[in-house]
């Protein structure tokens, strides 16, 4: 297989996360036991199996891969894929993909859908995908994919199995659907999106930008472009109720060993058991 661009990878339980980010350069994701990726910033050549994509926003740096993406698949006869984007740059993605296919004298074809601050989209029977807004300085929303079970409501719990075939066949619903957060995806957002979601803080596996991480590092200026600094984590140390959290998206200014010296010398121990820096 081609590996024309970085990609790190975790396990986690039944899922793969794979991906790669750095501000300003390029930020791409994906699940592959779910078939689902998140922006698309870069595309490494094996993520044109993957049939649907989140975008979160479209700047360069997660949106300037879709025109190869899409030609890729394409080009290897796999069906045109779903791109989710935030809705109110449909029209304008749409422009940008017919531009390329003048240019590139090939059809861009693309499923193409326009999200919302709070939409829902169904992956199949056991997980859904919603949206929640964040803030940044284009319009822009982040995702979770959250394990849908039907559990056997509390007020029937005791019972015997014949008791509950007789209630079913009486016509009584004796099931409820139960969702758990498994992923929370932020992409770049300035505190407000976190606290826009309390999935956020409840997901098993969050993925979230931490930009800037230097004290002299002005928050104020750091928020007014839309984006994380470590000081908001620490803030918040108590809420994040992770199981892993994906610490990515850093300054292109400083190099690895530098970030990661100065972030872990300073994440509080609620929150440095959990936190993986993906570098």
């Amino acid at each position: 297989m081609l590996e024309n661009l970085p990609v790190h990878s975790m396990p986690y339980k039944d899922i793969t996360i794979e991906g790669w980010s750095r501000a300003a350069v390029q930020s791409y994701w994906r699940i592959p036991e779910l078939k689902i990726g998140f922006d698309l910033g870069g595309s490494p050549w094996d993520f044109i199996g993957i049939p649907t994509f989140f975008i979160t926003h479209a700047h360069l740096d997660h949106m300037a891969a879709l025109p190869a993406y899409v030609a890729r698949r394409r080009m290897m006869k796999l069906e045109p894929p779903t791109v989710y984007v935030p809705e109110a740059v449909v029209e304008d993605v749409e422009r940008m993909l017919r531009a390329w296919q003048k240019l590139d004298r090939g059809r861009m074809l693309v499923n193409l859908i326009g999200v919302g601050e709070n939409s829902e989209f169904e992956l199949g029977r056991e997980w859904v995908v919603t949206s929640f807004p964040t803030k940044h300085t284009v319009p822009s929303v982040g995702y979770v994919v959250w394990n849908r079970r039907m559990k056997l409501k509390p007020e029937y719990h005791g019972l015997s199995g014949d008791e509950i075939r007789d209630l079913r066949l009486a016509g009584n619903e004796v099931t409820a659907e139960v969702r758990t957060p498994w992923i929370a995806y932020t992409g770049d957002t300035a505190p407000a999106g976190l606290d826009a979601c309390e999935a956020i803080y409840q997901a098993k596996v969050l993925i979230t930008e931490m930009t800037f991480f230097r004290p002299e590092h002005r928050r104020e200026k750091v928020h007014k472009f839309g984006h994380l600094h470590l000081d908001d984590f620490v803030e918040r140390k108590d809420r994040f109720q992770n199981e892993v959290i994906i610490a990515m998206h850093f300054s292109t200014r400083y190099p690895t060993p530098t970030i990661e010296k100065a972030v872990m010398k300073r994440l509080p121990a609620e929150l440095k058991s959990k936190i993986k820096l993906w570098l």
